[in-house]
């Protein structure tokens, strides 16, 4: 059962035939999702903002851009967002190349309600990890960059395990400027110990 609220998660559904699209909103409103549907992918790309955490509902076959194609642009530009497709064709070879790159489940017509309140309330929580996930990644990058370049330089040693001797021998530096880099590199990334800078660095999880 999925913990996320539905209301606070967007259902994006993108079909050309709009009484597909009014059946999936219905049976998604009526379990108290938030729904915003288009008829091509294009006026989605347009209008998709990708901090906002949900789940693409997407038909394969479309008139314009396909739903694979759509999958290529997110992929290009990093989207955390999952997606279902919508296959009436149950074509095993795409499915199988489609979910290779990222396309997480596949809605086949005719479909009903039980098998599409499960596939979004699964992927409605692969969205939030992914939102997650992308979000910590932009957050460490953000910290690092506060970096100097030698403070870079000193962190990249600190973290292979290097003395700060080795260091200062490495960049030809005192050791006493190794020593003002390393306070300023864990003042910056806001740790108190070598361990947790370390995890900092690696972008392991606490």
């Amino acid at each position: 059962m999925s913990s996320i609220p539905p209301s606070s998660s967007t259902v994006f559904i993108v079909d050309d035939d709009e009484a597909v699209r009014d059946s999936l909103r219905w049976l998604l409103e009526a379990n108290g999702y938030r729904v915003r549907a288009y008829g091509d992918a294009e006026q989605f790309l347009r209008e998709y903002d990708e901090n906002q955490a949900g789940v693409l509902i997407a038909d394969v076959r479309m008139p314009g851009m396909s739903g694979l194609e759509l999958q290529e642009q997110l992929l290009a530009r990093n989207s955390p967002l999952p997606i279902v497709f919508i296959t009436g064709h149950g074509d095993v070879p795409m499915a199988v190349s489609t979910m290779k790159k990222g396309a997480v489940d596949f809605l086949e017509k005719p479909f009903n309600e039980a098998d599409l309140r499960e596939i979004v309330g699964r992927m409605l929580e692969e969205a939030a990890q992914r939102l997650n996930q992308a979000q910590s990644k932009r957050n460490h990058e953000a910290m690092l960059a506060r970096l100097t370049t030698r403070e870079q330089q000193v962190l990249e040693r600190i973290v292979a395990g290097r003395l700060n001797k080795q260091i200062a021998d490495d960049l030809n530096i005192s050791i006493k400027t190794v020593e003002a880099h390393r306070a300023n590199i864990m003042e910056k990334l806001q740790v108190t110990t070598v361990a947790d800078l370390m995890k900092v660095a690696l972008h392991q999880e606490s």
